[in-house]
């Protein structure tokens, strides 16, 4: 049986691949700014701190496995963004990286907007005050329920996913007296350079309306004639941890081509258009992601390009970060349990967290980094891999890594870049407690979504 058909899935076909990695880097102690947050450093005595606070007195404190997110650099990111952007375009924050109260805070506060794909989401953006005009609403399956509260709301746009959806937005925004701002969700046959699982924008696959056959040009027509309705603009998405903006360009293309259809055939020109997120972050130091300037340079060019060789109108340009802002800011610490050699192979490292706490590398063969970060070390390096607690062969945190060959039961380590879709796609797997999140900033560290306990657990556990 081949790998790929494994009836377990891909990850368990084959659990001692060759490793893809480097030579051993010089110093094991480094830690590579683009990777780690921002405030990350070791002291005098080589204990990595964060927002001037120690690992040691954060594990102590907080426990682990814990994820240790940096405030400062998560309001920083969002300011470049809107900065980068500037006041006739909008950045809408991905809420699917991760979104608890205090972030919606955040964001409120340094000018972002929110997008968020189902009830949860909207649910916590309303309750932490970010205005509901805000807020975008998305997904390929939204419940009538989910609709009629964000049209109830007053959201600031609803992104249409199906011909089905164009009806029932247009049915429930009517019934409560409403016209409701949508755009049109379009596939535009671009292949992005991600995992197949993260690449939205090829056409066979659950997202959008393709432009192929002229499907999205008929949901233009039906949207139009719909009075619950205000079409706005089309939306688009490619995929996620792109680093080349050439998809965009292609992307950009064929949703200006469709602009021009729709100016020629119904004589409009539609203010907005959004071009997704999906932009990627250094999770190892051999990624070289591009700065938010440099981005909304890239991206405002392409557009304004396009527009002028099709005689539009420039429209008001919508990006959607999520990764490349929460992504960075934050580190998950764990505690080393057990240290296995295994001669002329590798050396496994358990930790007391897991794919309960970071799935990414089970499900999407992700790449990171780990440094041990409550000492330094001056051994030799040992080629390892880090992996969980749990009951699967592929509960994998780090694939292939080098660490020092003295590490030692009790240490405590920690895995940058796992900000986005770690906390937010955690599980209790085996029963597993999901870990806090702790914001750290100026010296104080608080829990802004607290450790769960067994009395979680089994408070949801009715008999």
């Amino acid at each position: 049986m081949s790998r790929s058909a494994h009836p377990a899935g891909p990850r368990h076909a084959d659990v001692l691949p060759e490793g893809h990695y480097t030579a051993p880097p010089t110093d094991l102690n480094a830690l590579d700014p683009r990777v780690w947050a921002r405030t990350v450093d070791r002291d005098a005595d080589g204990v990595v701190i964060v927002g001037g606070v120690d690992v040691k007195t954060l594990a102590e404190e907080f426990g682990t496995p814990g994820y240790f997110l940096d405030e400062n650099d998560f309001r920083a990111r969002c300011r470049a963004w809107r900065e980068a952007f500037g006041a006739d375009a909008d950045v809408f924050y991905a809420g699917k990286a991760f979104l608890c109260r205090a972030v919606v805070r955040w964001l409120n506060e340094e000018g972002l907007n929110l997008d968020v794909c189902s009830a949860g989401e909207l649910a916590t953006a309303l309750a932490a005050g970010m205005p509901a005009e805000r807020i975008a609403l998305h997904g390929n399956n939204k419940s009538e329920a989910e609709i009629r509260r964000a049209v109830e709301a007053g959201v600031g746009r609803i992104v249409l996913d199906s011909f089905q959806e164009i009806v029932r937005v247009a049915h429930i925004a009517e019934r409560l007296g409403k016209r409701q701002r949508v755009q049109i969700r379009v596939t535009v046959g671009v292949e992005a350079h991600t995992h197949e699982f993260i690449a939205t924008a090829h056409e066979d696959q659950k997202f959008g309306i393709p432009l192929a056959g002229g499907l999205a040009a008929e949901a233009v027509r039906r949207a139009l004639k719909l009075d619950g309705l205000e079409l706005i603009g089309v939306h688009s998405h490619i995929g996620s941890q792109i680093f080349d903006t050439s998809g965009f360009e292609v992307a950009a293309h064929r949703v200006v081509g469709l602009l021009k259809e729709i100016r020629d055939e119904h004589g409009i020109e539609l203010p907005e258009i959004d071009l997704g997120g999906g932009l990627g972050i250094a999770y190892t130091s051999e990624d070289d992601p591009s700065e938010p300037h440099q981005i909304a340079k890239a991206l405002r060019d392409i557009v304004h390009r396009e527009c002028e060789a099709a005689g539009l109108a420039v429209p008001r340009l919508s990006v959607e970060p999520g990764r490349a802002i929460a992504g960075p800011t934050t580190f998950t610490l764990y505690e080393v349990g057990t240290v296995k050699e295994l001669p002329a192979l590798r050396t496994y490292v358990s930790v007391d967290g897991g794919m309960s706490d970071n799935i990414r590398t089970a499900l999407y063969d992700a790449e990171y980094s780990v440094a041990l970060v409550s000492r330094i070390s001056t051994a030799e390096p040992m080629l390892s891999r880090v992996v969980g607690k749990h009951c699967e062969s592929g509960d994998i945190v780090v694939r292939d890594a080098f660490l020092p060959a003295d590490l030692a039961p009790g240490d405590l380590i920690a895995v940058p870049a796992t900000g986005a879709y770690c906390r937010s796609m955690a599980s209790n797997y085996n029963h597993a407690l999901r870990p806090p999140v702790v914001a750290v900033k100026d010296g104080q560290a608080r829990e802004i979504v607290r450790r769960e306990t067994e009395e979680d657990l089994l408070r949801l556990d009715v008999g």
